[in-house]
């Protein structure tokens, strides 16, 4: 286990990951912003250390020795309470199961590697920036992000790709601003790339390919059973438009 220095003001990260050429962990040391206030790969002594050290975060791998990443968060949901850090997997597990698990026990955000210091960063200030508004508003926001991906999860499209993230934040835009369904290619797919710091070339095959994977897995049924009505067969899907309209409709008329 590895300790450091609080310095008043900055984010209290700890890291439950291999230390060893591990970038996230000289970019959160070296950091003005946050303060890392101790790392271990060993789940024991991540027990031990976070009702001591009290961090704002724990970033954390699924994998680690004693204890794995779920058993961590589960205990320390009874020990810590009113003092439970936010937590962020950021893990080389990918199965769409993991993600499921991690958000169920209470996970803030799961992130697959590799992952670039500077997004966990943004997801880090995006979190914060969450718990100025209104708990209220916070409660909506944490409904929709479960339902878009328990019906991603459900047609097939795995948690683990780009396009996956990239329809969320599409349909999450869509419900926010209907309109921009009209203007896929110059709002849309613009506003989700400068989001991720990529193209919107990119952006608009990353989607493509996550419905090509779901549909290639034979999961037509889920859809139409989830609308209720047949709307696809196996010889033909939804445009990336279609997609995020549907889901985003359906979000909106659920209120």
């Amino acid at each position: 286990m590895e300790k450091t220095t609080l310095s008043k003001g900055k984010i209290r990260v700890y890291i439950a990951d291999k230390t060893e050429d591990n970038d996230i962990v000289k970019y959160i040391r070296e950091s003005d912003k946050f303060s890392l206030v101790g790392s271990s790969p060993n789940g024991e002594d991540v027990l031990n250390d976070l009702p001591l050290l009290k961090p704002d975060f724990l970033i954390t791998e699924v994998l680690l020795s004693s204890f794995d990443g779920f058993e961590i968060l589960e205990k320390l949901k009874s020990v810590m309470k009113n003092d439970m850090p936010k937590v962020i997997f950021v893990t080389n597990l990918s199965h769409s199961g993991f993600v499921t698990k991690a958000m169920n026990e209470g996970a803030s955000y799961f992130m697959v590697k590799p992952v670039r210091p500077e997004i966990l960063e943004e997801r880090i200030f995006d979190l914060l920036s969450s718990d100025n508004v209104s708990s209220n508003a916070v409660k909506v926001n944490k409904q929709l992000d479960e339902k878009i991906s328990n019906i991603f999860i459900s047609i097939g499209i795995p948690a683990h790709i780009k396009g996956y993230q990239f329809l969320r934040e599409a349909v999450k835009l869509a419900v926010e601003k209907p309109e921009i369904i009209g203007s896929i290619t110059k709002q849309l797919y613009p506003t989700i790339a400068e989001r991720f710091e990529t193209s919107s070339s990119k952006v608009e095959r990353g989607m493509r390919h996550a419905i090509e994977v779901a549909w290639n897995r034979g999961k037509i049924e889920n859809i139409n059973s989830l609308f209720g009505l047949k709307i696809y067969n196996s010889n033909e899907k939804p445009t990336n438009g279609e997609l995020i309209a549907l889901i985003a409709d359906k979000m909106i008329m659920e209120g």
